[in-house]
């Protein structure tokens, strides 16, 4: 196992916050595994690589020789999270919770070693729970303390409804750490109230408390909102290779780096001489390719990314992609836009009129991919590579308004 002061480094490789570091360095000093807890709602059925930047922090624990513990709430999905919302959550049903939570349990193991993750489900610990158990639990935290939570207190500021069972979610999130004896819980930088819950409830139990990690949310393909299949700027990791090979290449070449620090297995030294070699005059198209070959072979197999590669420059072989493609991002009213209307505001037709016929004539392409109808819409929150004619080309965010 790494001295503490080499594996705190890596660990903070992307991290946002990390409380606290000396309380870290104090229980890696004892040279035993550490019990790492990250948990996830079963909400819905597929991960996207958002998702993944938890996952693939649960996969540097582990080469470094901690134990993983991956948590379904199947239980706590039974709430729903309030995080970040205005509005009361709709809640799911036990059997809509179950068949997301296998499908979470085959997608895991394309990050994490089968043989060093531990799968645990909170239902074994709160479905026998009883009600003076959860009123026991309740009586540790004040209301007081909950209208501390931003979203909280956005809400009843401005008279929004906030219901009772929207309380307990921050508690039982907290009481899972002391179910686990976690000493570290990782989430997203919207969880940090809920983390910190556990860490608080901790020593009421006799417990050392937990070491926060947090991880940033990651951009969709938009550049501009978090990742969400709601927005429709997610790039899922069940999508085909094709598929995810595209939407990798259709993020900005600024994005491309965030991309590369949050989702790469890369060391940070080899990602410093990227970003340096791009300085220096490479075509960071060239940098997103070893990129997108990396995520494609993780979620495919090996070898995989490769030939993606090669389909991705045989569709523009006979018009090769210029040095630098002007990146444009365009208001969207609704879910999608006409693509007609998106090629005329972009300067790539003269007119909706006129970006019909190349549509016709077979000479408009997305991702790469020939346009074969007229009524092709564009959805609101994705990046789209596009090309009109032998010479017009543009990489397109459509922003949802």
């Amino acid at each position: 196992m790494l001295p503490p002061a080499q594996q705190i480094e890596e660990l903070r490789r992307g991290a946002a916050e990390l409380l606290t570091e000396a309380d870290l360095v104090r229980k890696l000093e004892r040279g035993r595994p550490l019990k790492v807890k990250a948990g996830f709602d079963p909400t819905a059925p597929d991960l996207h690589l958002g998702h993944t930047v938890l996952i693939n922090k649960m996969r540097q624990f582990q080469q470094l020789g901690h134990q993983v513990i991956f948590l379904i709430g199947d239980f706590t999905g039974l709430i729903g999270d309030p995080s970040g919302k205005n509005a009361t959550r709709p809640r799911l049903t036990p059997d809509e919770i179950k068949a997301n939570a296998r499908t979470y349990e085959e997608q895991i193991f394309k990050i994490l070693d089968p043989d060093k993750t531990v799968i645990d489900f909170n239902s074994r610990w709160f479905s026998p729970m009883t009600a003076t158990g959860l009123i026991e639990l309740a009586a540790k935290y004040t209301v007081a303390r909950m209208l501390e939570r931003d979203d909280f207190s956005k809400r009843y500021k401005s008279g929004q409804p906030i219901a009772v069972h929207e309380f307990l979610y921050p508690l039982v999130q907290g009481y899972d750490s002391v179910a686990l004896e976690a000493d570290v819980e990782l989430g997203g930088t919207d969880q940090k109230f809920n983390l910190l819950v556990g860490r608080q409830l901790q020593p009421d139990y006799g417990q050392e408390p937990q070491v926060v990690l947090t991880m940033p949310l990651l951009e969709g393909t938009d550049g501009v909102q978090k990742m969400s299949k709601s927005l429709g700027n997610y790039i899922g990791i069940h999508e085909s290779p094709t598929e995810m090979f595209g939407k990798l290449m259709s993020i900005s070449d600024q994005l491309m780096w965030r991309y590369l620090e949050l989702l790469s297995a890369r060391p940070l030294s080899e990602i410093r001489k990227l970003c340096a070699s791009v300085t220096e005059g490479r075509n960071p198209r060239d940098v997103k390719f070893e990129l997108a070959v990396e995520i494609v072979d993780r979620f495919h197999g090996a070898g995989t990314g490769t030939a993606e590669r090669e389909r991705f420059i045989a569709r523009f072989r006979d018009g090769a992609l210029p040095e630098q493609i002007t990146e444009t991002q365009i208001q969207c009213i609704g879910e999608s836009a006409k693509l007609a209307n998106v090629l005329k505001d972009l300067g790539l037709a003269a007119s909706a009129s006129a970006a019909y016929r190349l549509i016709a004539q077979g000479a408009v392409r997305i991702d790469g991919e020939r346009v074969e109808s007229r009524d092709t819409a564009l959805a609101a929150g994705s990046s789209y590579l596009l090309q009109a004619g032998k010479r017009g080309i543009a990489r397109v965010t459509l922003r949802k308004t």
